[in-house]
């Protein structure tokens, strides 16, 4: 099957036929949702750049499993540079709309699935490996999205899986029937999921031994009637039902649900782990480590965008050549490429796995998501302090386009005479949105909790950090016995 456009996608994703709560009603019309609609513009955007002469290098591919051209969103990393080439792919991505683009969940799912059922299949002689190439070829061949669910509730975070008063609160195994099994519980902050026909439900953590029935993998079609959603809220979110698009920001944006999954039937054929429950952690490792370097493209995707838009306004605000404006520009710029830096390198130094495909390097790719958990913040300050009390303060499109306060506005909001007003105003409402706006949840908190808190990549750079090696180096260079 020829690769979707854009507009092939909307329609797609608008036949599914999906219903979700959003600000306290159910509606079925979700894809006429105001709410919903600059999510779906920023996932079509993935599958317009398949078809540019300008970027369609970058973002088509050949498939290791069916051999037809496919998006590399829905790829399965052949080579140090496939790895390196999904980053660059996301920077462009990020600049192009300045907002989460939503698809970089599922391509990092499949491709952590694709080793860890291979290397699980090998130990147990299971066959979930076949079934996910089944699957996959599939989806490669329909150029569908597909959303990778793996966080859970948890509940309270002191007790285990099996010690909840309520076990789904993390989702499990919670019946077998002939051909399949039924799984319930809940996943929350999912990005983009009802821009997806797929989802890819994951263990949310490392099980143990007596905690089987929380150990599963499988595939969801988002349409399934017992599938629940409730769409989450963001910051200044009812902005993007303005009537003038000024008001809003950016005519691109994400999206995060809550995601309930109320006994669900999954055929075998989609059931990919089972509980065993050696294998969940490896999942998650792999997962979490390919979602990290995620970041070091995305997000700088979108840090390229909030530089232009900080420099653009610098210029509007004629302090461009300031050179205390020049010198927080510069840094906006060190820290966005010192990200980019560690998304490159993790990616060049990936390593084929027994299953063929490639992971990338596990202490660079948190690495470079711990410094996203930071640098973000410190472009959106600089960023901020650049542009003006204004972020604050704007008045409205309306107020711009009324008679009597129009003029006003003209008047005292000029600045740089090379711009006009209504120029200045628009930039100033992307920054805003990128820094307090709907564009924040994607920007700045995603980036501190999106693939796990700070924390988790410190436990993993300090288990991959080699410090016996480094000590014995030291020994060695002391001659210490």
């Amino acid at each position: 099957m020829a690769l979707k456009t854009g507009k092939e996608y909307l329609e797609s994703v608008g036949q599914l036929g999906l219903e979700a709560h959003m600000l306290g009603k159910k509606t079925s019309e979700v894809n006429e949702s105001g709410l919903v609609k600059p999510s779906q513009k920023a996932v079509a955007f993935t599958f317009d750049a398949a078809h540019d002469p300008k970027t369609q290098e970058l973002f088509c591919v050949e498939s290791s499993l069916c051999g037809d051209v496919v998006n590399r969103f829905s790829h399965l990393h052949q080579s140090p540079q496939d790895l390196v080439n999904k980053v660059k792919m996301q920077r462009h991505c990020g600049l192009g709309t300045a907002c989460c683009f939503q698809r970089c969940v599922g391509m990092d799912a499949a491709n952590a699935i694709f080793s860890t059922t291979y290397d699980c299949d090998a130990k147990h002689g299971t066959d979930y490996h076949q079934r996910f190439r089944d699957y996959w070829t599939w989806i490669q061949q329909k150029d569908l999205v597909v959303d990778g669910a793996m966080t859970d509730p948890k509940g309270d975070r002191g007790k285990r899986p099996k010690d909840q008063l309520d076990p789904d609160l993390f989702v499990r195994v919670k019946e077998r029937r002939p051909g399949g099994i039924v799984i319930s519980g809940a996943k929350l902050h999912q990005t983009g999921m009802l821009n997806s026909h797929e989802i890819l439900v994951m263990p949310t953590m490392t099980m143990r031994e007596g905690e089987e029935a929380w150990a599963v993998c499988c595939a969801v079609p988002t349409n399934d009637q017992n599938v629940r959603y409730i769409y989450g809220r963001q910051a200044s979110d009812t902005r993007k039902l303005e009537a003038d698009l000024m008001d809003v920001g950016n005519s691109f944006g994400g999206q995060e649900v809550m995601t309930v999954f109320e006994d669900v039937f999954v055929p075998d054929e989609r059931v990919f782990l089972d509980g065993e429950v050696d294998f969940s952690g490896i999942l998650v490792e792999r997962f979490a480590s390919y979602h990290r370097q995620s970041y070091g493209g995305c997000k700088v995707g979108v840090g390229d965008a909030l530089i232009g838009a900080t420099a653009l306004i610098a210029q509007m605000n004629g302090v461009a050549g300031a050179s205390h404006i020049k010198d927080k520009i510069v840094e906006m710029i060190h820290l966005n490429e010192t990200i980019y830096s560690c998304g490159i390198a993790c990616s060049a130094e990936g390593q084929a796995t027994a299953s063929g495909n490639y992971l990338v390097n596990l202490l660079l790719a948190n690495v470079c998501k711990l410094n996203v958990t930071r640098f973000p913040y410190e472009l959106a300050r600089l960023a901020t302090d650049v542009a003006g009390g204004l972020l604050g303060t704007l008045p409205s499109a309306a107020d711009l386009n009324d008679p009597v306060a129009g003029p006003y506005i003209e008047k005292y909001l000029a600045a740089n005479p090379d711009y006009p007003v209504v120029d200045r105003m628009k930039v100033l409402r992307l920054i805003e949105n990128l820094v307090a706006g709907a564009g924040a949840v994607g920007y700045l908190i995603e980036s501190m909790h999106g693939a796990g808190p700070p924390t988790a990549q410190r436990i993993m750079i300090g288990r991959q950090a080699g410090l016996d090696q480094k000590i014995e180096g030291v020994k060695n260079l002391l001659n210490i016995a």
